[in-house]
């Protein structure tokens, strides 16, 4: 009985989430909203989970995170070996605990998802992580054994990470090219600090760096470093370069003026919090304004958000489809509305409209939800006569994003799709039509969630390590 008692702790153990920060201390402040759990809370939500046996969340979780594993050992207080763990499948862990979709991926999966809550996976992923880093915990590299092989990494993006952290673990030299002046990528500069603070990323630099990763920042390929320069200079190249060009929408007037870019204006916030010197990203600044966000998406959430923090006089988000069609984190969703962001749900922008050469609206007509004869999206349709203008005297643009590839690719025999995905995997995971150039992330894949950059990043790594051990193998029975 006692041990039935242990299995079904979740019955007196109700899920909780981590406290949020009151309302006005987090919307005056870009700082995570999230309180940390403490050491009593981690091992009272790791003690809900009943080990399954079929650990669907495993399953549903890209990198196949040995979530049961680390649950046990957090809730018995092992945080060191609980971060081990965490480690063995995701290279940033940390950063997944706190902007994965949990509740679409791994929480979605759990047993107890339907009727009594699932565990609290992402938090206590925080939690681990955090709470090693504070302990002194580091990677445990005495083990390795130095190849003699050096890889070029373009972009210090999530996927550029993930790889560079499997090839240092197998004792290859690594070197992560970077055009900005921190790493991260949109990790650091899309993803707003009330959802991921600078520090963390900084946090892991220290780590990947103590590990043997070298990083060169400010560093242009194509323009500080010519493409055929960069790949004499290495045994194999890795592509991390991500999808930074944005889905434009035809809409009437949107060429005279009052448009904000959504992801230089993203940018733009998080080098001027840190004084970057980042020119070609000025500061915009959207306080006393009437802000529209077009789009529903998790970037979209991050700008509006971010238009309440910096003092908007109204902040709404115009989206053509229902709230449960959002393509967004319901919890980013419910953030936002607690924070005083209006939805316009199933709305259609028509036109800009501009008096005087000057931004005051949108036009707008209400739509209804059709289902699609071929089991696709349900798709919006007009209601005719419900047209109407939204007051705006800035208007964001928030649709989501496409690979742009590099100029120089094509130089070095990377071949594209007709959208811009780059073409890898064909032979080995990761590897382009360039044997000895792999690429992952946003730019094969298109435009999705950071733990499947990691996961496809990893498996890129490991494809590498085969394709150097292959020339070797051709190199020492020549």
């Amino acid at each position: 009985m006692g041990q039935d008692r242990e299995l079904f702790r979740f019955l007196d153990n109700p899920r909780k989430e981590p406290e949020v920060f009151p309302l006005k201390v987090r919307t005056e402040r870009f700082r995570e909203v999230y309180r940390k759990l403490d050491a009593e809370q981690a091992s009272e939500q790791s003690g809900r989970c009943i080990d399954c046996g079929n650990p669907y969340c495993e399953w549903k979780c890209p990198v196949h995170n040995y979530i049961p594993n680390w649950l046990q050992l957090a809730e018995e207080g092992r945080i060191i070996e609980a971060a081990e763990l965490c480690h063995e499948t995701n290279s940033l862990p940390e950063v997944c605990g706190r902007i994965c979709p949990q509740d679409r991926l791994c929480e979605q999966a759990c047993t107890l998802a339907t009727g009594f809550g699932a565990v609290t996976i992402g938090a206590i992923e925080r939690y681990i992580v955090d709470e090693a880093f504070k302990q002194g915990w580091k990677p445990d590299l005495s083990h390795v054994r130095p190849q003699p092989w050096s890889v070029g990494i373009v972009g210090a993006g999530p996927a550029g990470l993930a790889c560079a952290d499997v090839l240092v673990r197998a004792g290859i030299r690594v070197t992560v090219y970077d055009r900005y002046p921190e790493i991260g990528g949109l990790l650091a500069f899309g993803i707003p600090d009330f959802k991921l603070e600078m520090q963390v990323v900084r946090r892991r630099r220290a780590v990947l760096e103590e590990m043997g990763v070298h990083f060169r920042l400010n560093c242009e390929i194509g323009k500080d470093i010519a493409a055929e320069d960069l790949q004499s200079m290495h045994d194999a190249l890795f592509l991390g370069t991500g999808a930074y060009n944005p889905v434009q929408a035809d809409i009437p007037g949107a060429d005279e003026g009052g448009i904000v870019p959504s992801l230089p204006y993203l940018i733009g916030q998080t080098a001027h919090m840190y004084a970057l010197n980042m020119k070609d990203y000025p500061h915009i600044d959207l306080s006393g304004e009437q802000v529209l966000v077009l789009g529903g998406g998790d970037t979209a959430m991050d700008c509006v958000r971010t238009a309440v923090r910096q003092g908007a006089t109204s902040v709404k988000c115009v989206y053509r489809r229902d709230r449960e069609n959002m393509p967004g984190s319901d919890k980013e969703v419910k953030h936002a509305i607690e924070e005083g962001v209006e939805f316009e749900f199933n709305t259609l922008p028509r036109r800009l409209v501009h008096d005087n050469g000057k931004l005051v609206g949108l036009e707008v007509v209400r739509t209804h939800l059709v289902e699609d004869a071929e089991g696709g999206r349900a798709r919006p349709e007009e209601i005719p006569g419900s047209e109407e203008v939204l007051p705006a005297s800035s208007v964001i643009f928030a649709f989501g994003f496409r690979p742009s590839p590099a100029d120089w690719l094509q130089g070095l025999g990377v071949e594209t799709h007709d959208n811009g995905r780059i073409i890898a995997g064909e032979t080995a995971a990761g590897q382009t039509r360039n044997a000895a150039i792999f690429a992952a992330g946003d730019n094969v894949r298109g435009a999705d969630l950071v733990v499947t950059a990691i996961a496809d990043a990893r498996e890129a790594a490991r494809g590498i390590i085969a394709h150097l051990q292959a020339q070797e193998s051709i190199r020492k029975s020549a």
